[in-house]
Order: structure tokens, then C-alpha cells, then sequence
């Protein structure tokens, strides 16, 4: 498995050229790839630290101000990373990927360094964290898109929705531990050992790159970063995702149901709100919805069989907006995890769904950007819905907050099921899809 730069081809890795295994897929299958390995540690490490950063700037800031609004504004300054995010697929096409992730995570690094420096000596400030939010969220979407379009690279083709599946999984997994350990260094250690916990994870994050083997380098290694190259590579990717058959179809819905719905990193205002707890609530509540997430990517891997891969993202979509009203109605707290780790089962099966139609049906050379296009349509309506849920909550309580964006997602999911056809109609065939998506490139 070894595979020097040098050798590697930056179109192919060792693992993508081998045949499909013959033995049935277990949830480990992918990593007995040392290089996915290391690709989804660095991942894990940067999703953790970046989880326990937003917690414990969420609850600081809300325990700091009592203010729905300032956690909403929050959730509103990352839209920073918007005008960025769609060059980050530029940049993860032509240059080395793995320099990419490298870089920019140590950007991450030395922010959680300062605030933890900010935090032990007192200086902490609400502008702190602001800033932060908004200096990592430009700087990590430039690096966003190089980690899953090395997923290709990584495992053979055969393995590539068991492997996104399986990332997601276990990112899932990070969701589910990384609040606990916020919970935990947040009650019992205070705001400055708590950052200086995800200070510690972030640095992972920054070494793993250079640990895996295969090439990190474009598939066109002429490339030269232009302006007009750069403005050029960009368009060919809107063009591309705007052309595809089913992918505009699942943002559309995506962004619908986001906007009006967004909740984690707001759960300091559900866990008071609702249940009357704090940073322990906050915790208990973030947890439960990644092992909802981890449930949800696991029954993704027993679905392959199943060919109409658009319903099952329309029928988990509304499944998602009828648990928001219930979510809303209901104040008692343990039927509340139950609810929100089922939120997060459904919400797990519409991102797995479409991180996989986003690597069979798209070539190498174009990964970057396609999943940009993902990550752009993700973040404007994470970003957008967290600041709505934050004002409205504000306005009219959280709990009916939940109510009116669970009744606007059921408008949207009968609106993206009867207007774009191509959705509901979609019909899962990989090969015949990739083939045809690297003839058309």
C-alpha cells in the first residue's frame, strides 16, 4: 500500500484501481485502507474540535448574555464563508489536496490557541469568538472540499458509497463524543480547559494530511491558479451541478427545510427553553442527535439495494418535519433526546444520500467542485436557518418556532416532490451514471 507522490498517479490512487471485493461489505470494510484511515482521522479530529469550539461558544455567549438574538447572530456571521466556499472546490482541483487540508486546519489550531489564552488570563470577549467564527469559517471552506474528494482516491471506486457512508458514520460517532467531552470540561473545568480541549484535537487535524500516502496533487498538474483559469474552473463546476439530473432537486430541498429549521449549536436556547437546563442539557441534547446521525448513515449502508434513492430522501425529509412539530409541542425532556436523535436519524439519510450521488456521478477533476457546491448550498441554509431560528425564537419561544418550520418543511417537501420530478423519480445506477458524467466532462 505503500505509494510514494512521486509514483502515484494523481488521478488514480492504488486503492481506486483495485477490483471490487468479492466478500460481502462490513462497516469496517474501508479501513482496511491505511490511507482512508488517515484521511478520515484527520476528519474526526477537525469535526470534533470544531464541534467543541461552537459549543462552547454557544453556551458562553448565551449563558455571558441570556440572548437568543446573539446566538442567532452567531450562527449569522458565518455566512463569511459564503462568497469562499465555491473557490475552496476550485482550489481542492488544482492544488495538492492534502497541503490544502494541512493549511488550513492550522489556521483552526492557532485560533483555539488564542482563545484559550484569551480564556486563562480573562480577556475573553463575545468579539473574541465572533471573530473566530468568522476568520475559520473563510479559511476551513478553502479546505472543505479536499477532504472528500480524496474519498475516490483513497478506496477503490467500488467501495466509494460504503466509504462515504462509513465517513459520515463515524463523523456521526464524533458528534456524539464531542459534546459529552464539552459537557464534561465545560461544568467541571470552566471555558479556558475546555478550549484548550478542542486546542488539542484541532492539532490531529493538522498532521494527518501529511500522513497519507497517496497523492494529494490534481488530476491536471498544468494547472495554473489564475484569475481567469480560477473564474473559469468555477463556472465549469456551477455548469456541471446546474446540469445534473438530481442534485439541484436535493439542495433546493436541503435549503427549504434548513432555513426554517436549523437547530444544532442553537440547543442553549431549546435546553433552557424547553426543559429549563443549561450546558448539561445543551450537552445531553448534541449528543443524542449524532447517535441519531450514526443510526441513520448505518441504515444508508443497508439501503443499496433499494433503486429510488429520491424517495427515500423525500419520505426521510418529511419524516424530519413531522418530528420538528413534535420536537416543539413536547416539554419533557427524555421524550425530547428521543425526538431529537430521531431528528437526527433522518436528517443523517438526506446528507449521506447526497455526499454519495455527489462522488459516483461525478469525475475526479471535478470532485472538488461539486462538493463545494454541496458544502455552499449546506452552509448558506445552515447559516440563514440558524440566524431565523434564533430571531424567532426570540419573538415567539423556541417551542413554536419548531412548530411553524416542521409545517413550512412539509409545504416544501410537497412542493420539491410535485415541481422537480427528477427527484422523486431518480433511480439509482452509479457505473452508468459516473460513465456518463465523465463522457459529458
Amino acid at each position: 500500500m505503500a505509494v510514494d507522490d512521486t509514483q502515484a498517479s494523481a488521478e488514480e490512487s492504488p486503492a481506486a484501481s483495485q477490483a471490487a471485493p468479492e466478500v460481502a461489505l462490513k462497516p469496517w470494510s474501508a479501513f482496511a485502507y491505511y490511507d482512508f484511515t488517515m484521511l478520515w482521522l484527520g476528519g474526526t479530529a477537525a469535526s470534533t474540535a470544531m464541534t467543541i469550539r461552537l459549543l462552547i461558544s454557544s453556551q458562553w455567549i448565551y449563558d455571558k448574555t441570556q440572548s437568543e438574538v446573539m446566538l442567532g447572530l452567531l450562527m449569522l456571521v458565518q455566512l463569511s464563508q459564503i462568497p469562499v466556499v465555491l473557490f475552496g472546490g476550485v482550489l481542492s482541483d488544482i492544488v495538492d489536496r492534502k497541503k490544502l487540508m494541512a493549511m488550513t486546519q492550522f489556521v483552526s489550531f492557532v485560533s483555539l490557541m488564542a482563545l484559550t489564552l484569551a480564556a486563562f488570563t480573562g480577556t475573553l470577549a463575545v468579539w473574541h469568538i465572533f471573530l473566530v467564527q468568522g476568520v475559520t469559517g473563510m479559511v476551513n471552506v478553502l479546505g472543505g472540499s479536499a477532504r472528500p474528494a480524496m474519498i475516490a482516491r483513497v478506496v477503490p471506486r467500488a467501495l466509494l458509497s460504503h466509504a462515504v457512508s462509513t465517513n459520515t458514520a463515524t463523523f456521526q460517532v464524533a458528534s456524539i463524543v464531542s459534546p459529552l467531552a464539552f459537557g464534561v470540561a465545560y461544568e467541571f473545568f470552566g471555558v479556558s480547559w475546555a478550549f484548550g480541549l478542542a486546542m488539542v484535537v484541532s492539532a490531529v487535524s493538522v498532521i494527518t494530511p501529511y500522513l497519507i500516502r497517496v497523492s494529494g496533487k490534481p488530476a491536471d498538474l498544468t494547472a495554473k491558479i489564475t484569475f481567469t483559469s480560477t473564474w473559469k474552473s468555477l463556472l465549469e463546476g456551477v455548469t456541471f451541478v446546474r446540469r445534473h439530473k438530481i442534485l439541484p432537486g436535493l439542495y433546493l430541498l436541503d435549503i427549504g427545510v434548513t432555513i426554517v429549521s436549523f437547530y444544532r449549536f442553537l440547543f442553549p436556547i431549546f435546553s433552557d427553553h424547553l426543559y429549563g437546563l443549561g450546558a448539561s442539557g445543551t450537552a445531553m441534547l448534541t449528543s443524542v442527535n449524532g447517535l441519531g446521525g450514526v443510526a441513520g448513515s448505518a441504515l444508508v449502508l443497508y439501503t443499496a439495494k433499494i433503486p429510488r434513492k429520491g424517495v427515500l430522501v423525500l419520505v426521510a425529509t418529511a419524516l424530519y418535519a413531522f418530528l420538528l412539530i413534535a420536537f416543539g409541542s413536547i416539554h419533557v425532556f427524555y421524550i425530547g433526546l428521543i425526538i431529537v436523535a430521531c431528528l437526527g436519524a433522518t436528517d443523517a439519510v438526506g446528507m449521506v444520500m447526497r455526499q454519495t450521488v455527489v462522488q459516483l456521478t461525478t469525475p475526479d477533476r471535478l470532485l472538488g467542485r461539486a462538493s463545494s457546491a454541496h458544502s455552499f448550498a449546506a452552509m448558506s441554509a445552515n447559516h440563514l436557518g440558524g440566524y431565523e431560528v434564533g430571531i424567532m425564537s426570540a419573538l415567539v419561544g423556541a417551542g413554536p418556532t419548531m412548530i411553524i418550520g416542521g409545517v413550512v418543511s412539509i409545504f416544501v417537501v410537497g412542493l420539491i416532490w410535485k415541481f422537480v420530478p427528477g427527484v422523486a423519480s431518480y433511480r439509482y445506477a452509479p457505473d452508468a451514471e459516473r460513465d456518463a458524467a465523465e463522457n459529458d466532462s
